[in-house]
């Protein structure tokens, strides 16, 4: 390891909302460092919501900067859990998915994961693997390790107890299999959101029970969306996919509350604490934190684009926005990837409010009161449009078309 113990809590402390228990992680340190023998990192991931954005990249981003560190990830795609369902914050059962469903879902993540792991530090695993060989009597084993009271202490248990609402004696299963993932993986770190606490504690349990040493864990904050206020999601429109197009990307960080820049840095970037505390203090000395986004929107850029193309996001940024006084914000509106023309995203310009009817839409494009990234618009059936188009509708209105 290249990197002494202290510097090595301080990379891996990183924006974490905690860790249990830093002393223990010390030690693996210092194990890992004497034996030159890199530390197993777990994460398991449902695969049942395989478009990953900025908020599920936060655990991703910290797996890489201990890989960075010479430690290795497992990442272990629940298609046994899968076709169960965690529970986690649903006041009700969830649909189990079907071998196909958990497969597709699987593989897409696994492309994805790759675009924020380090290939050659990062091993695939699939969690049938090892809990479709267990017989009953291991199972039962397995479940005598804890007991309801302890299982109703999960909130979402408890509320759904206390509502009167079902809970399926196989839901208790599921963190059991979770935390039986870290005994056949030998873990010695697995990470989380906030929300997987219970889970991921189980699998400490579960180590613990047989006589293995405890797994750390590592619990990640959860990232607000560019709303500053909700949780990121694809559902709400509050979210930066990290395959969305460079320009995209660019453009949605510089969406981002002031407030939420540092907290940006901390869980969407690889930087070091230090350069992080640089930027803090420029803050605090008066730098616009306009100019301060404007670093952050390329960093983040180039972590899933080529430098070329975040060169390139940055020229259009300041083409399209600042040379061209649009304004930073632009609502969006998404359109299928084969609308291709002017004429066919009409529709969706009347059904998103932004005009009364397609007629008035024609009429406005004839007259050149329609702009595209700029150009001044006429021909209202053969303008072709692409993903990330600036329209601009009249003298006040801008919409972003997102494919």
């Amino acid at each position: 390891m290249k990197n002494n113990i202290e510097e090595q809590i301080k990379i891996i402390g990183k924006g974490v909302a905690n860790i249990i228990s830093i002393e223990e992680l010390k030690k693996k340190l210092m194990i890992s460092e004497t034996e030159n023998k890199p530390l197993i990192i777990k994460l398991g991931l449902d695969p049942s919501a395989p478009d990953i954005h900025l908020g599920h990249a936060v655990v991703l981003r910290k797996i890489k900067q201990m890989q960075d560190l010479g430690h290795e990830a497992v990442i272990v795609i629940g298609d046994f859990t899968g076709k169960i369902g965690d529970p986690t914050g649903k006041s009700k059962t969830r649909k189990p998915l079907s071998n196909e469903q958990v497969m597709e879902n699987a593989l897409t993540y696994q492309k994805q994961i790759l675009k924020v792991l380090d290939k050659d530090k990062t091993k695939i695993k699939f969690n049938s693997e090892w809990l479709s060989e267990l017989n009953f009597e291991e199972v039962l084993r397995l479940a005598a390790t804890t007991t309801v009271a302890r299982m109703l202490e999960r909130d979402d248990f408890k509320n759904r107890y206390n509502n009167n609402t079902p809970i399926g004696i196989h839901e208790f299963f599921y963190p059991l299999m979770q935390g039986y993932d870290s005994i056949a993986l030998k873990a010695d770190i697995e990470l989380g959101g906030t929300d997987q606490t219970f889970n991921i504690l189980m699998g400490r349990t579960l180590q613990k029970s047989i006589g293995m040493e405890e797994q750390i864990a590592i619990f990640m904050p959860i990232l607000e969306g560019l709303d500053g206020i909700e949780k990121m999601s694809k559902s709400l429109g509050n979210y930066i996919g990290i395959q969305e197009a460079p320009e995209i990307i660019f453009k949605k960080v510089m969406e981002i509350p002031d407030n939420l820049i540092i907290k940006y840095f901390e869980l969407a970037t690889d930087e070091h604490p230090d350069k992080i505390a640089e930027f803090q203090k420029q803050l605090d000395n008066g730098k616009n934190p306009r100019d301060v986004k404007f670093e952050l929107a390329k960093i983040i850029t180039n972590l899933y684009h080529t430098e070329e193309e975040t060169k390139s996001a940055v020229e259009y940024f300041e083409n399209v926005f600042r040379q061209g006084n649009l304004p930073d914000i632009i609502p969006q509106i998404s359109v299928p990837s084969e609308c291709n023309s002017l004429k066919e995203i009409g529709i969706f310009l009347v059904k998103a409010n932004f005009l009364s009817s397609n007629n008035e839409f024609k009429r406005l494009v004839t007259q050149g009161g329609v702009k595209i990234n700029k150009e001044k618009i006429t021909d209202f059936d053969n303008t072709p449009v692409e993903n990330g188009d600036i329209i601009k509708l009249g003298k006040k209105k801008f919409v972003q078309l997102i494919k």
